[in-house]
Protein backbone atom coordinates (compact mmCIF):
# COMPACT_ATOMS: atom_id res chain seq x y z
CA UNK A 1 0.00 0.00 0.00
CA UNK A 2 3.01 2.63 -0.29
CA UNK A 3 3.17 5.32 -2.71
CA UNK A 4 6.00 6.34 -4.10
CA UNK A 5 6.51 10.35 -4.24
CA UNK A 6 8.69 11.84 -6.95
CA UNK A 7 11.73 13.80 -5.50
CA UNK A 8 11.35 16.55 -7.90
CA UNK A 9 7.38 16.75 -5.83
CA UNK A 10 8.96 16.99 -2.57
CA UNK A 11 8.38 21.11 -1.58
CA UNK A 12 7.58 23.03 1.38
CA UNK A 13 3.53 22.40 0.33
CA UNK A 14 4.35 18.78 1.90
CA UNK A 15 5.61 19.78 5.14
CA UNK A 16 5.99 17.48 7.90
CA UNK A 17 3.69 14.87 5.78
CA UNK A 18 4.81 11.24 5.66
CA UNK A 19 6.00 9.79 2.41
CA UNK A 20 8.06 7.01 0.61
CA UNK A 21 10.59 7.83 -1.95
CA UNK A 22 12.79 5.65 -4.08
CA UNK A 23 16.17 6.89 -5.29
CA UNK A 24 19.71 6.16 -5.87
CA UNK A 25 22.32 7.14 -3.05
CA UNK A 26 24.25 9.53 -4.54
CA UNK A 27 26.24 10.55 -1.98
CA UNK A 28 26.31 9.84 2.24
CA UNK A 29 28.05 11.22 5.28
CA UNK A 30 28.21 10.11 8.26
CA UNK A 31 29.12 12.45 11.45
CA UNK A 32 28.82 11.29 14.98
CA UNK A 33 25.03 10.07 15.63
CA UNK A 34 23.76 11.22 12.41
CA UNK A 35 23.88 9.95 9.01
CA UNK A 36 23.26 12.78 5.94
CA UNK A 37 22.78 10.91 2.04
CA UNK A 38 21.85 12.39 -0.97
CA UNK A 39 19.05 10.80 -2.58
CA UNK A 40 18.98 11.60 -6.45
CA UNK A 41 16.15 10.45 -9.09
CA UNK A 42 17.10 11.76 -12.98
CA UNK A 43 18.28 15.34 -12.25
CA UNK A 44 16.24 16.17 -8.86
CA UNK A 45 17.78 15.32 -5.57
CA UNK A 46 16.95 15.92 -1.88
CA UNK A 47 18.95 15.55 1.32
CA UNK A 48 18.18 12.86 4.17
CA UNK A 49 19.27 12.69 7.06
CA UNK A 50 19.46 9.39 9.82
CA UNK A 51 19.69 10.44 13.09
CA UNK A 52 20.03 8.27 16.11
CA UNK A 53 15.79 8.99 17.98
CA UNK A 54 12.73 7.53 18.24
CA UNK A 55 12.77 6.25 14.74
CA UNK A 56 16.41 4.88 14.48
CA UNK A 57 19.10 3.22 16.31
CA UNK A 58 22.82 3.78 16.12
CA UNK A 59 22.73 0.27 13.59
CA UNK A 60 20.63 2.26 11.44
CA UNK A 61 22.45 4.90 11.20
CA UNK A 62 25.58 2.49 10.42
CA UNK A 63 23.63 0.66 8.08
CA UNK A 64 22.69 3.81 5.88
CA UNK A 65 26.19 5.38 6.22
CA UNK A 66 27.84 2.10 4.52
CA UNK A 67 24.84 1.77 1.68
CA UNK A 68 27.63 1.88 -1.51
CA UNK A 69 26.89 4.75 -3.72
CA UNK A 70 24.77 4.21 -6.61
CA UNK A 71 22.59 1.97 -5.06
CA UNK A 72 18.65 1.83 -5.47
CA UNK A 73 16.69 2.32 -2.07
CA UNK A 74 13.30 3.09 -0.58
CA UNK A 75 13.02 5.70 2.02
CA UNK A 76 10.03 6.21 4.41
CA UNK A 77 10.43 10.00 5.77
CA UNK A 78 9.06 13.02 7.19
CA UNK A 79 9.40 16.15 4.73
CA UNK A 80 10.92 18.99 7.14
CA UNK A 81 11.22 22.27 6.29
CA UNK A 82 14.82 23.51 6.06
CA UNK A 83 16.27 26.42 8.12
CA UNK A 84 18.03 27.43 5.53
CA UNK A 85 19.00 26.38 1.71
CA UNK A 86 20.42 23.47 0.79
CA UNK A 87 22.88 23.84 -1.38
CA UNK A 88 23.72 20.82 -4.18
CA UNK A 89 20.49 19.72 -3.84
CA UNK A 90 17.72 20.85 -6.40
CA UNK A 91 14.80 20.46 -2.86
CA UNK A 92 16.42 23.54 -1.30
CA UNK A 93 13.52 24.22 0.77
CA UNK A 94 13.29 21.10 2.60
CA UNK A 95 14.96 17.93 3.53
CA UNK A 96 13.36 14.01 4.40
CA UNK A 97 13.69 13.03 7.99
CA UNK A 98 14.55 8.98 7.47
CA UNK A 99 12.48 6.62 9.74
CA UNK A 100 12.65 3.36 8.02
CA UNK A 101 15.68 2.62 4.87
CA UNK A 102 15.02 -0.42 2.22
CA UNK A 103 18.23 -1.31 -0.11
CA UNK A 104 16.24 -2.34 -3.15
CA UNK A 105 19.26 -3.14 -5.44
CA UNK A 106 23.01 -3.00 -4.12
CA UNK A 107 25.83 -1.58 -6.66
CA UNK A 108 29.05 -2.63 -6.44
CA UNK A 109 31.56 -0.56 -3.93
CA UNK A 110 33.81 0.68 -7.11
CA UNK A 111 32.26 2.73 -9.65
CA UNK A 112 34.37 2.82 -12.62
CA UNK A 113 33.74 7.07 -12.88
CA UNK A 114 32.20 9.48 -9.66
CA UNK A 115 28.96 11.09 -10.94
CA UNK A 116 30.27 14.68 -9.15
CA UNK A 117 33.18 14.66 -11.15
CA UNK A 118 31.48 13.84 -14.25
CA UNK A 119 29.05 16.98 -13.86
CA UNK A 120 31.75 19.58 -13.00
CA UNK A 121 32.47 21.81 -15.41
CA UNK A 122 35.78 21.25 -16.88
CA UNK A 123 37.72 24.74 -16.19
CA UNK A 124 36.39 24.42 -12.85
CA UNK A 125 38.63 21.33 -12.70
CA UNK A 126 41.09 22.22 -14.22
CA UNK A 127 41.32 25.64 -11.91
CA UNK A 128 41.32 23.61 -8.86
CA UNK A 129 42.88 20.52 -9.51
CA UNK A 130 39.52 18.36 -9.25
CA UNK A 131 39.03 15.72 -11.35
CA UNK A 132 36.71 15.87 -14.33
CA UNK A 133 35.84 12.76 -16.86
CA UNK A 134 36.86 12.57 -20.31
CA UNK A 135 34.70 12.00 -23.08
CA UNK A 136 36.21 8.26 -23.57
CA UNK A 137 35.62 7.30 -19.93
CA UNK A 138 31.95 8.81 -19.92
CA UNK A 139 31.10 6.81 -23.27
CA UNK A 140 33.15 3.33 -22.39
CA UNK A 141 30.58 3.86 -19.02
CA UNK A 142 27.68 5.35 -20.39
CA UNK A 143 25.38 3.73 -18.01
CA UNK A 144 26.57 5.50 -15.32
CA UNK A 145 27.40 8.68 -17.22
CA UNK A 146 23.70 9.24 -18.31
CA UNK A 147 22.96 9.44 -14.92
CA UNK A 148 23.96 12.62 -14.52
CA UNK A 149 22.04 15.44 -13.97
CA UNK A 150 23.59 16.59 -17.28
CA UNK A 151 22.87 14.07 -19.37
CA UNK A 152 19.00 13.27 -18.28
CA UNK A 153 18.81 17.13 -18.85
CA UNK A 154 20.06 16.61 -22.31
CA UNK A 155 17.98 13.53 -23.12
CA UNK A 156 14.35 14.78 -22.12
CA UNK A 157 15.24 17.94 -24.08
CA UNK A 158 16.25 15.93 -26.95
CA UNK A 159 12.89 14.23 -26.52
CA UNK A 160 11.36 17.17 -26.45
CA UNK A 161 12.75 18.19 -30.11
CA UNK A 162 10.86 15.00 -31.30
CA UNK A 163 8.12 16.09 -29.30
CA UNK A 164 7.28 19.38 -30.68
CA UNK A 165 8.57 18.19 -34.26
CA UNK A 166 5.89 15.57 -34.27
CA UNK A 167 3.30 18.25 -32.62
CA UNK A 168 4.03 21.37 -34.81
CA UNK A 169 4.03 19.00 -38.06
CA UNK A 170 1.07 17.21 -37.45
CA UNK A 171 -0.79 20.72 -36.59
CA UNK A 172 0.38 21.73 -40.04
CA UNK A 173 -1.36 18.88 -41.69
CA UNK A 174 1.82 16.10 -42.27
CA UNK A 175 1.37 12.42 -42.30
CA UNK A 176 3.90 10.46 -40.51
CA UNK A 177 5.27 7.67 -42.51
CA UNK A 178 7.85 4.80 -41.82
CA UNK A 179 10.68 3.98 -44.46
CA UNK A 180 12.63 1.35 -45.00
CA UNK A 181 15.97 1.33 -43.61
CA UNK A 182 16.92 -1.85 -45.55
CA UNK A 183 17.41 -0.94 -49.57
CA UNK A 184 18.76 -2.25 -52.62
CA UNK A 185 20.97 0.69 -53.78
CA UNK A 186 22.54 3.36 -52.39
CA UNK A 187 20.07 6.45 -51.93
CA UNK A 188 21.76 8.98 -53.45
CA UNK A 189 23.76 7.21 -55.96
CA UNK A 190 26.97 6.92 -53.37
CA UNK A 191 29.72 5.43 -52.10
CA UNK A 192 29.23 6.18 -48.13
CA UNK A 193 26.94 3.43 -47.61
CA UNK A 194 26.87 0.21 -45.14
CA UNK A 195 26.56 -2.92 -47.23
CA UNK A 196 24.57 -5.92 -45.62
CA UNK A 197 24.27 -9.26 -46.07
CA UNK A 198 20.87 -10.07 -47.27
CA UNK A 199 19.57 -14.21 -47.34
CA UNK A 200 21.62 -14.71 -51.01
CA UNK A 201 22.67 -11.41 -52.04
CA UNK A 202 24.12 -7.78 -50.65
CA UNK A 203 21.66 -4.58 -50.01
CA UNK A 204 22.54 -1.56 -47.87
CA UNK A 205 21.40 0.62 -44.81
CA UNK A 206 19.70 4.01 -46.21
CA UNK A 207 21.42 7.04 -46.21
CA UNK A 208 18.51 8.82 -46.49
CA UNK A 209 14.60 8.05 -46.40
CA UNK A 210 14.28 10.72 -49.24
CA UNK A 211 13.37 7.88 -52.28
CA UNK A 212 10.46 6.96 -49.97
CA UNK A 213 9.22 10.62 -49.03
CA UNK A 214 9.46 11.30 -52.69
CA UNK A 215 7.54 8.34 -53.37
CA UNK A 216 5.01 9.21 -51.04
CA UNK A 217 4.48 12.67 -52.83
CA UNK A 218 4.44 11.01 -56.00
CA UNK A 219 1.45 8.98 -54.45
CA UNK A 220 -0.76 12.29 -53.19
CA UNK A 221 -0.08 12.45 -50.03
CA UNK A 222 1.01 16.38 -50.09
CA UNK A 223 3.01 16.38 -47.10
CA UNK A 224 5.14 13.77 -44.90
CA UNK A 225 7.60 13.54 -42.55
CA UNK A 226 9.32 11.09 -40.62
CA UNK A 227 11.70 10.02 -37.64
CA UNK A 228 14.17 7.56 -37.54
CA UNK A 229 17.31 6.16 -38.35
CA UNK A 230 20.14 7.54 -40.76
CA UNK A 231 22.99 5.38 -41.94
CA UNK A 232 26.33 7.12 -43.09
CA UNK A 233 29.57 5.03 -43.86
CA UNK A 234 31.82 8.08 -43.75
CA UNK A 235 35.05 8.22 -42.19
CA UNK A 236 34.60 11.32 -40.51
CA UNK A 237 36.58 11.79 -37.02
CA UNK A 238 34.98 15.54 -36.38
CA UNK A 239 32.81 16.89 -33.47
CA UNK A 240 29.78 16.64 -35.64
CA UNK A 241 29.86 13.68 -37.49
CA UNK A 242 28.22 10.28 -36.56
CA UNK A 243 27.61 7.04 -38.98
CA UNK A 244 24.28 6.57 -37.30
CA UNK A 245 22.24 9.32 -36.55
CA UNK A 246 17.97 9.82 -35.90
CA UNK A 247 16.96 12.04 -39.12
CA UNK A 248 14.01 14.39 -38.23
CA UNK A 249 12.99 14.27 -42.41
CA UNK A 250 10.46 16.71 -44.29
CA UNK A 251 8.84 16.45 -47.44
CA UNK A 252 6.32 18.39 -49.39
CA UNK A 253 4.77 19.08 -52.42
CA UNK A 254 4.33 23.11 -53.36
CA UNK A 255 1.86 25.17 -55.67
CA UNK A 256 3.67 28.18 -56.69
CA UNK A 257 7.72 28.41 -55.53
CA UNK A 258 9.77 26.03 -53.53
CA UNK A 259 9.91 28.72 -50.99
CA UNK A 260 6.73 27.66 -49.55
CA UNK A 261 8.36 24.46 -48.31
CA UNK A 262 11.40 26.59 -46.70
CA UNK A 263 9.55 29.22 -45.13
CA UNK A 264 7.20 25.66 -43.94
CA UNK A 265 10.36 24.35 -42.41
CA UNK A 266 11.96 27.07 -40.84
CA UNK A 267 8.81 27.91 -39.05
CA UNK A 268 8.79 24.33 -37.77
CA UNK A 269 11.96 24.46 -36.63
CA UNK A 270 11.53 28.67 -34.66
CA UNK A 271 7.91 26.57 -33.70
CA UNK A 272 10.36 24.01 -31.67
CA UNK A 273 12.52 26.57 -30.46
CA UNK A 274 9.57 28.22 -28.82
CA UNK A 275 8.73 25.27 -27.63
CA UNK A 276 11.64 24.60 -25.85
CA UNK A 277 11.90 28.43 -23.96
CA UNK A 278 8.55 27.66 -22.37
CA UNK A 279 9.13 23.85 -21.24
CA UNK A 280 12.58 22.76 -20.83
CA UNK A 281 13.80 25.83 -18.96
CA UNK A 282 14.52 23.44 -15.75
CA UNK A 283 16.93 21.23 -18.49
CA UNK A 284 18.57 24.23 -20.31
CA UNK A 285 19.66 25.69 -17.33
CA UNK A 286 20.94 22.29 -15.78
CA UNK A 287 22.86 21.72 -18.68
CA UNK A 288 23.95 25.31 -18.49
CA UNK A 289 25.28 24.94 -15.20
CA UNK A 290 28.42 22.39 -16.33
CA UNK A 291 28.22 23.82 -20.12
CA UNK A 292 27.97 27.29 -19.46
CA UNK A 293 26.42 28.73 -23.11
CA UNK A 294 24.18 32.26 -24.07
CA UNK A 295 20.75 31.53 -24.70
CA UNK A 296 19.78 30.64 -28.44
CA UNK A 297 18.81 33.86 -30.39
CA UNK A 298 16.30 33.43 -33.88
CA UNK A 299 14.49 35.67 -35.47
CA UNK A 300 10.67 35.58 -36.76
CA UNK A 301 10.41 35.49 -39.24
CA UNK A 302 13.71 33.87 -40.12
CA UNK A 303 16.48 35.61 -41.29
CA UNK A 304 16.85 33.92 -45.37
CA UNK A 305 20.58 34.96 -46.98
CA UNK A 306 21.59 33.84 -50.59
CA UNK A 307 24.62 32.14 -51.03
CA UNK A 308 26.25 34.54 -52.78
CA UNK A 309 25.35 37.61 -50.09
CA UNK A 310 27.28 35.25 -47.86
CA UNK A 311 29.97 34.62 -49.88
CA UNK A 312 30.73 38.37 -49.75
CA UNK A 313 30.05 38.51 -46.11
CA UNK A 314 33.21 36.36 -46.16
CA UNK A 315 35.21 38.18 -48.74
CA UNK A 316 35.01 41.28 -46.55
CA UNK A 317 36.31 39.70 -43.79
CA UNK A 318 39.05 38.76 -45.72
CA UNK A 319 38.18 34.81 -46.70
CA UNK A 320 39.32 33.97 -50.60
CA UNK A 321 36.31 31.58 -51.91
CA UNK A 322 35.25 31.40 -55.50
CA UNK A 323 31.81 31.96 -56.33
CA UNK A 324 31.03 28.35 -56.78
CA UNK A 325 33.22 27.51 -54.18
CA UNK A 326 31.25 24.81 -51.14
CA UNK A 327 31.67 26.57 -47.60
CA UNK A 328 34.15 25.30 -45.69
CA UNK A 329 34.18 24.29 -41.95
CA UNK A 330 35.84 27.22 -40.93
CA UNK A 331 33.62 29.51 -43.42
CA UNK A 332 30.72 27.79 -41.86
CA UNK A 333 31.45 29.18 -38.46
CA UNK A 334 32.83 32.31 -39.25
CA UNK A 335 29.82 33.03 -41.31
CA UNK A 336 27.64 32.47 -38.25
CA UNK A 337 29.90 34.89 -36.23
CA UNK A 338 29.41 37.36 -39.12
CA UNK A 339 25.78 36.77 -39.21
CA UNK A 340 25.51 36.98 -35.04
CA UNK A 341 27.20 40.17 -35.19
CA UNK A 342 25.00 42.08 -38.32
CA UNK A 343 21.81 40.14 -37.72
CA UNK A 344 21.54 38.79 -33.99
CA UNK A 345 20.51 35.62 -34.44
CA UNK A 346 21.99 31.92 -34.13
CA UNK A 347 19.20 30.50 -37.00
CA UNK A 348 19.76 31.96 -40.43
CA UNK A 349 18.91 30.19 -43.97
CA UNK A 350 21.47 30.07 -47.34
CA UNK A 351 19.16 29.65 -49.98
CA UNK A 352 20.46 29.31 -53.40
CA UNK A 353 23.34 27.52 -53.63
CA UNK A 354 25.54 26.82 -56.86
CA UNK A 355 24.88 24.03 -58.70
CA UNK A 356 28.09 22.54 -59.10
CA UNK A 357 28.14 21.73 -55.13
CA UNK A 358 24.78 20.30 -54.78
CA UNK A 359 23.71 16.42 -55.65
CA UNK A 360 22.23 15.21 -58.84
CA UNK A 361 18.83 15.55 -57.69
CA UNK A 362 18.59 18.85 -57.61
CA UNK A 363 16.65 21.45 -59.41
CA UNK A 364 18.88 24.05 -61.09
CA UNK A 365 17.60 27.22 -60.72
CA UNK A 366 15.55 28.61 -63.94
CA UNK A 367 17.27 32.22 -63.89
CA UNK A 368 20.55 31.64 -63.28
CA UNK A 369 21.39 28.15 -64.88
CA UNK A 370 25.26 28.82 -62.36
CA UNK A 371 22.44 28.29 -58.69
CA UNK A 372 20.20 25.88 -58.06
CA UNK A 373 17.14 26.23 -56.04
CA UNK A 374 18.54 24.04 -52.78
CA UNK A 375 19.15 25.79 -49.02
CA UNK A 376 21.07 24.66 -46.04
CA UNK A 377 19.80 25.67 -42.25
CA UNK A 378 22.00 27.04 -39.45
CA UNK A 379 22.28 26.77 -35.75
CA UNK A 380 25.21 28.80 -34.02
CA UNK A 381 27.56 28.64 -37.64
CA UNK A 382 26.96 24.68 -38.17
CA UNK A 383 24.58 23.45 -40.61
CA UNK A 384 21.51 21.31 -39.61
CA UNK A 385 19.56 21.22 -42.45
CA UNK A 386 20.18 20.51 -46.34
CA UNK A 387 17.45 20.36 -48.49
CA UNK A 388 16.43 21.83 -51.68
CA UNK A 389 13.49 21.52 -54.59
CA UNK A 390 13.92 17.90 -56.27
CA UNK A 391 13.94 17.18 -59.83
CA UNK A 392 10.66 15.75 -60.72
CA UNK A 393 10.53 15.51 -64.54
CA UNK A 394 12.34 12.14 -65.16
CA UNK A 395 14.50 13.40 -68.24
CA UNK A 396 16.01 16.03 -66.83
CA UNK A 397 16.53 14.00 -63.63
CA UNK A 398 18.24 11.32 -66.00
CA UNK A 399 20.44 13.91 -67.82
CA UNK A 400 21.66 15.35 -64.64
CA UNK A 401 22.59 11.74 -63.37
CA UNK A 402 24.81 11.46 -66.29
CA UNK A 403 26.31 14.38 -65.94
CA UNK A 404 27.11 13.53 -62.52
CA UNK A 405 28.73 10.22 -63.48
CA UNK A 406 26.31 8.12 -61.85
CA UNK A 407 25.44 4.96 -62.82
CA UNK A 408 21.70 4.87 -64.07
CA UNK A 409 20.80 1.15 -63.62
CA UNK A 410 21.87 1.66 -59.75
CA UNK A 411 19.03 4.67 -59.72
CA UNK A 412 16.47 3.16 -61.79
CA UNK A 413 13.92 2.91 -59.19
CA UNK A 414 14.79 6.50 -58.26
CA UNK A 415 13.83 7.88 -61.38
CA UNK A 416 11.10 5.89 -62.47
CA UNK A 417 9.02 6.60 -59.48
CA UNK A 418 8.41 10.60 -61.30
CA UNK A 419 7.65 8.61 -64.46
CA UNK A 420 3.36 8.34 -63.58
CA UNK A 421 3.37 11.87 -62.77
CA UNK A 422 4.87 14.09 -60.08
CA UNK A 423 3.79 17.23 -58.45
CA UNK A 424 6.87 19.59 -57.63
CA UNK A 425 8.38 19.33 -54.50
CA UNK A 426 10.70 20.33 -51.93
CA UNK A 427 12.16 19.00 -48.43
CA UNK A 428 14.99 19.01 -46.03
CA UNK A 429 16.39 16.30 -43.91
CA UNK A 430 17.43 17.52 -39.88
CA UNK A 431 20.31 15.95 -37.43
CA UNK A 432 18.76 15.73 -33.94
CA UNK A 433 21.71 15.46 -32.46
CA UNK A 434 23.14 18.00 -33.97
CA UNK A 435 20.05 20.05 -33.45
CA UNK A 436 20.45 19.44 -29.81
CA UNK A 437 24.31 20.22 -29.41
CA UNK A 438 23.78 23.24 -31.04
CA UNK A 439 20.54 24.66 -29.26
CA UNK A 440 22.79 24.25 -25.90
CA UNK A 441 25.62 25.39 -27.16
CA UNK A 442 27.49 21.66 -26.47
CA UNK A 443 30.94 20.98 -27.99
CA UNK A 444 30.60 17.29 -29.56
CA UNK A 445 27.70 15.44 -31.35
CA UNK A 446 28.19 12.39 -28.67
CA UNK A 447 27.25 14.49 -25.74
CA UNK A 448 23.54 13.91 -27.23
CA UNK A 449 23.53 10.98 -29.08
CA UNK A 450 22.91 8.36 -26.61
CA UNK A 451 24.71 5.87 -27.49
CA UNK A 452 26.84 7.20 -30.14
CA UNK A 453 28.26 5.49 -33.39
CA UNK A 454 31.23 6.54 -35.14
CA UNK A 455 34.34 4.92 -37.29
CA UNK A 456 35.82 4.21 -33.91
CA UNK A 457 32.85 3.37 -31.74
CA UNK A 458 30.41 0.51 -32.08
CA UNK A 459 29.89 -0.37 -28.31
CA UNK A 460 28.64 -0.11 -25.62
Amino acid sequence: DRVLIRIKDLTAEKADEVVWVRGRIHTSRAKGKQCFLVLRQQQFNIQALVAVGQHASKQMVKFAANINKESIVDVEGVVRKAYQKIGGCTQQDVELHVQKIYVISLAEPRLPLQLDDAVRPEVEGEEDGRATVNQDTRLDNRVIDLRTSTSQAIFCLQSGICQLFRETLIRKGFVEIQTPKIISAASEGGANVFTVSYFKSSAYLAQSPQLYKQMCICADFEKVFCVGPVFRAEDSNTHRHLTEFVGLDIEMAFNYHYHEVVDEIADTLVQIFKGLQERFQTEIQTVNKQFPCEPFKFLEPTLRLEYREAVAMLREAGVEMGDEEDLSTPNEKLLGRLVKEKYDTDFYILDKYPLAVRPFYTMPDPLNPKNSNSYDMFMRGEEILSGAQRIHDPQLLTERAKHHGIDLEKIKAYIDSFRFGAPPHAGGGIGLERVTMLYLGLHNVRQTSMFPRDPKRLTP
